[in-house]
């Protein structure tokens, strides 16, 4: 962009501070259509197991992550990371683990519909993470969406009849997992090189044990299904990098009402290609967090928002990565 000076002012030149932000919304926005459309993946991964394709994430991603590292010669910047750091990352492997976990769990035990309300309570509690930790501020219009999607998870959890511990249970270890990863002042590709090395022994541990016990698919049903197990590792790595970005750049807050993406694109796979069907009470539910999501952003790009900088209101660049002071 050309520089231009009137009376000794540079005009035209982009705020670093605004393409930051930039950078992070587009990110975010990647990671979360990227995982809105994973169920149009791991049905290809059958007749795996869930265990044994999270097992073939981690160990693939690690692949993935050494050879990343390889090339752009990063190895000496993880193995230079302070205690603080790799206990971040090690924060963050086990959150992300414990996610991956109980997911699996909900799904093997046919409860997908509390996996979905899990992603969707997510972003609630990223919202509530990113006030109380980061005291990233919300606008009113910003607060009455937020109580908005209240109600409408509120309005999905009333069909279950119980407190859906499951769903619960993801939306926090994933939430937790954004606090870590914004509080990590490493290079993303870094912290997620040492999040996987950090998960992998008991990934390969599980991966050697189904293997001896004949419990595995790896081997024995063709070069595809192979090729497709090792391809989840690129499945996995692109998403997580994208978030690290996203959270390291944008408040998380807003990380919080982007990923709202996910359950819209999985409703909408869902009734468009599988053929599912939902209730009155569910398009209701869905109506209300497409409502606030709708206001949460408009409201974000307010000129009142915008006055507010760096002050710390949503909107504002809060990016903590490694070349900040």
């Amino acid at each position: 962009m050309a520089r231009m000076r009137d009376r000794g002012v540079v005009i035209g030149k982009r705020d670093p501070t605004d393409r930051s932000v930039a950078i992070g919304m587009l990110a975010g926005a990647c990671a979360y259509t990227l995982w809105g459309f994973f169920p149009a993946f791991f049905p290809l991964l059958e007749p795996a197991g869930a265990v044994e394709i999270v097992g073939h994430r981690v160990v693939w991603s690690l692949v993935i992550m050494a050879l990343v590292l390889s090339v752009t010669r990063r190895w000496r910047q993880l193995w230079s990371l302070d205690r603080l750091s790799w206990a971040r990352i090690a924060g963050a492997a086990g959150f992300i683990t414990v996610n991956w976990g109980v997911y699996v769990y909900t799904v093997n035990s046919e409860r997908v519909t509390e996996a979905a309300l899990g992603y969707t309570i997510n972003p609630l509690v990223s919202v509530l993470l990113g006030v109380l930790i980061f005291r990233e501020r919300l606008n009113r219009p910003q607060v009455g969406a937020v109580a908005l999607a209240v109600v409408a998870v509120g309005v999905l959890t009333a069909g279950y009849g119980h407190v859906p511990y499951l769903s619960l249970l993801l939306a926090t270890s994933f939430g937790f997992y954004g606090v870590v990863k914004k509080k990590l002042r490493a290079d993303p590709v870094v912290g997620m090189t040492g999040e996987v090395l950090v998960i992998a022994p008991l990934a390969l541990s599980v991966l050697v044990w189904l293997g001896v016990t004949g419990a595995g698919t790896f081997t024995g049903h063709g070069v595809g299904h192979s090729a497709l197990l090792a391809a989840s590792g690129v499945v996995t790595v692109v998403p997580l990098l994208l978030f690290a970005t996203a959270a390291q750049r944008i408040p998380l807050a807003t990380v919080g009402m982007l990923q709202y993406i996910i359950p819209i694109l999985q409703m909408a796979w869902g009734l468009l290609v599988v053929g599912e069907r939902l209730d009155a009470v569910q398009w209701a539910g869905f109506a209300l967090i497409w409502t606030a999501v709708i206001v949460f952003t408009l409201a974000g790009r307010s000129p009142r928002s915008a006055r507010a900088g760096v002050s710390g209101r949503v909107g504002a660049a809060t990016y903590t990565g490694p070349d900040k002071p």
